[in-house]
């Protein structure tokens, strides 16, 4: 979504300033039914109620739904939004029928927009942090706390629930997705989704589908064979939509094998409604419609963020016999039966004072499972109070703050950006935002009694000559990343590299403590004696940190994506660019140029099946820090593993915490197929976070899917388990897999 330089506020204004006239719906025609409305009765399915609308509707109130109301720069504007909540959609209602608007918010790791509203967001950790907790509760508890907010904003449709595969580690929204495998970001987008909807807002799953790059995205082309999407990005979707029933998917700005992915037949019909028999609506991302009678025969179902296609454009297509009237029901059907299954219309939100208290709670409890610990040589963590005399604190803000992930993400920080005076720090289109959760103050926090210094790490000689007197140096490090670019290189920028070496050739009780939404890599990483990556915080991530450099929190996170060595190992050295002519110059009414399509430029993914590890494995690079990676301070055995095969293969082993600490181990399980499947090396198939005390074993049981095992084969058109020998292999890491047991299978 691209919300950049639109203020929703100056929505509501436009609308306000229409001298007063009120247009409160073209529901208005028709005869009152609500006396006697069977849609209204909860002990009808949602498919029922649904039909019992759509059977009263208007041609012009089912037009209403399919389309917002405008966006600022995004879009011409309707009257009808002056109706809207403050967020980034709005569709009114049909009070005729008891249909409440759906009042849609931007919420990827909180509800946006806060500050301009007048209200507060908890920002979460990142996503792609949640991603590594690998706890399926957390996410669930994400999505659920996300919820609450959206409600007590009066929202009742979030636009988070990003799903795209970390393809290109450089995408400038890889923060707002959850990692390089499937079966990972699937199950766990499906528990954020299903977190959601308990609360009754409407869950979107995104962006829907080979959205991953920023880069010339309303203009690139996609291409990649089919079974290579269906075994990466799209199993993605399918895993996560079949755990949720998200009642919403949001088609991408970009072209996938010469289509738009929203008017793209194969992604949103014959995969996703029909395969996959997905029974809610197809949103296209802001500014993502491209046509009305193309698009509507492809399967998408309701536009954003305006009316250029789907409002008198779509109705002129039905009232022709171009577009016909049972497509146009199914639209609406999907559209209103998502609002009954999701529960917005039984229980519609009520505006209150968001739970401050226990967002600080929930943020900070997945922030302490998300940070992963990825170097500790000599046990340099945790550190002892009792034991330092002083400490240095260097670099990234951390005297204030802690740095977020920008774009339509952007949860706005208490009292503005932290970084700028009082006043002064108002959200903007993609300004490096510091939330107000201090390290430095957090560090003091842990070790009352030490000199804790603070060096902001602009010149290194000095951070460097602070660094030398400390008992031990923490540096804190960034990379920020936004919607609407992609990074250059995955080198920290603005010198930090030659920052974080001069602090450790003077120190060598060095630790850096990285703030990225992506992988980095790290030149100086076998000179410090301790990294840890805390990914984008969210609103306690400074006290998380703190409690896990000193130990109160055994760090149990494990790495979601590989972390490569250079730019030169990843399958493509550089980003394609788009050329001057796919891309929009600050023209007056460029969504004009946009609606039209911008001529495409092209990028094929001739990696295909070998995303993140897989293509690491399969091209035998070493990696800085593999997938699954993340250290304890205890450590764990594995043992006793049976593999049993049957309709789901059984995997069973033990766990043992051997060392002196209470932690969580996330064991993994990989498969590897039979050679003939014409596969990488070996896949995640499953896994379990397992609680033990020191001492403590456990017996760990995982059934494998059956699709985990499959390949997908095209010409059949499903997915197919390869006669022959498959390889069990189960551990702390994709590449630390002590146990394996082979099987055969037919």
């Amino acid at each position: 979504m691209n919300l950049h330089g639109s203020s929703i506020r100056t929505t509501l204004q436009l609308g306000i300033a229409i001298l007063g006239i009120t247009l409160s719906s073209v529901s208005q025609v028709g005869t009152d039914h609500t006396a006697s409305a069977p849609w209204m009765n909860s002990s009808h399915s949602a498919d029922e109620r649904a039909s019992f609308v759509v059977k009263e509707m208007t041609l012009d109130e089912k037009i209403s739904l399919l389309h917002g109301t405008g966006m600022v720069g995004l879009s011409p504007m309707s009257p009808l939004a002056v109706n809207s909540n403050g967020g980034a959609g709005y569709v009114p209602g049909i009070p005729r029928l008891k249909i409440p608007a759906i009042q849609m918010s931007d919420a990827a790791y909180g509800v946006r927009q806060s500050g301009e509203n007048g209200r507060y967001s908890t920002a979460l950790p990142a996503n792609v942090a949640g991603a590594a907790s690998w706890d399926l509760g957390a996410a669930y508890e994400y999505g659920a706390l996300i919820a609450r907010e959206l409600r007590a904003q009066g929202y009742n449709m979030s636009l988070g629930g990003g799903m795209n595969l970390t393809r290109e580690p450089r995408n400038g929204r890889t923060f707002e997705y959850m990692g390089e495998d499937p079966i990972l970001a699937g199950k766990m987008v499906g528990q954020v989704m299903r977190g959601e909807q308990a609360e009754h807002v409407i869950g979107d799953i995104k962006h829907y589908a080979m959205n991953d790059q920023e880069s010339g995205r309303n203009a690139v082309n996609v291409n990649i064979d089919k079974r290579s999407m269906r075994e990466s990005d799209l199993l993605a979707f399918e895993i996560g939509l079949r755990e949720s029933n998200a009642g919403a998917v949001m088609c991408s700005y970009n072209r996938v094998n010469g289509d738009y992915a929203c008017e793209n037949k194969y992604l949103m019909t014959d995969v996703l409604k029909k395969d996959w028999k997905f029974k809610g609506f197809v949103v296209s991302d802001w500014q993502g419609t491209h046509s009305a009678a193309k698009a509507s025969a492809a399967g998408l179902d309701h536009e954003e963020p305006g009316e250029i296609f789907y409002a008198e454009a779509l109705k002129k297509e039905v009232e022709s016999g171009k577009v016909p009237m049972a497509e146009l029901d199914d639209h609406v059907h999907r559209i209103l039966r998502s609002m009954f299954a999701s529960g917005v219309v039984d229980d519609p939100p009520e505006k209150s004072v968001v739970d401050v208290v226990r967002g600080f709670e929930v943020a900070q409890k997945i922030e302490e499972q998300s940070i992963v610990l990825l170097r500790n040589e000599h046990e340099q963590l945790p550190l002892d109070a009792a034991k330092l005399a002083s400490v240095a604190v260097i670099g990234a803000h951390s005297d204030v703050g802690m740095i977020s992930g920008g774009g339509s993400a952007q949860v706005d920080p208490p009292g503005g950006n932290a970084i700028m005076p009082p006043g002064k720090g108002r959200t903007t289109w993609q300004e490096h935002i510091w939330f107000p959760t201090s390290p430095l103050k957090s560090i003091r926090a842990q070790a009352p009694h030490a000199n804790v210094q603070y060096d902001p790490g602009t010149n290194p000689a000095a951070a460097a000559a602070l660094a030398k007197k400390a008992d031990v140096a923490i540096v804190f490090a960034y990379q920020w990343e936004s919607e609407g670019m992609d990074l250059d290189s995955l080198s920290l920028p603005e010198h930090q590299d030659e920052l974080i070496a001069k602090v450790a050739a003077a120190n060598p009780h060095t630790v850096v403590v990285l703030e990225t939404g992506s992988p980095v890599t790290m030149p100086w990483a076998d000179r410090v004696s301790g990294i840890l990556e805390a990914w984008y915080g969210g609103s306690r991530g400074a006290e998380a940190v703190a409690r896990v450099l000193f130990g109160e929190v055994n760090p149990s996170a494990k790495l979601p994506m590989t972390f490569p060595k250079s730019d030169a190992d990843l399958p493509h050295p550089s980003i394609v660019k788009p050329p001057r002519e796919s891309t929009t110059h600050g023209e007056p009414d460029d969504w004009k140029i946009i609606a039209a399509g911008l001529p495409a430029f092209q990028i094929t993914y001739d990696e295909g099946l070998k995303v993140g590890y897989k293509w690491y494995d399969a091209e035998h690079k070493q990696v800085l820090f593999p997938f699954g990676y993340g250290l304890s301070y205890t450590t764990y055995k594995y043992s006793d593993l049976r593999v049993t095969p049957g309709k789901t293969v059984h995997v069973s082993f033990k766990v043992t915490n051997a060392g002196s600490r209470a932690g969580a181990e996330v064991a993994e399980v990989y498969a590897a197929l039979p050679e003939s499947a014409g596969e990488p090396p070996k896949r995640l198939v499953g896994w379990s976070k397992v609680k033990l005390n020191a001492g403590e074993s456990k017996e760990v049981a995982i059934d494998v899917d059956p699709e985990y095992l499959s390949i997908f084969d095209v010409e059949r058109d499903a997915w197919q388990l390869v006669p022959g020998s498959y390889a069990l292999m189960v551990g702390g890491s994709s590449q630390n897999l002590p146990l394996k047991e082979s099987i055969t299978l037919k």
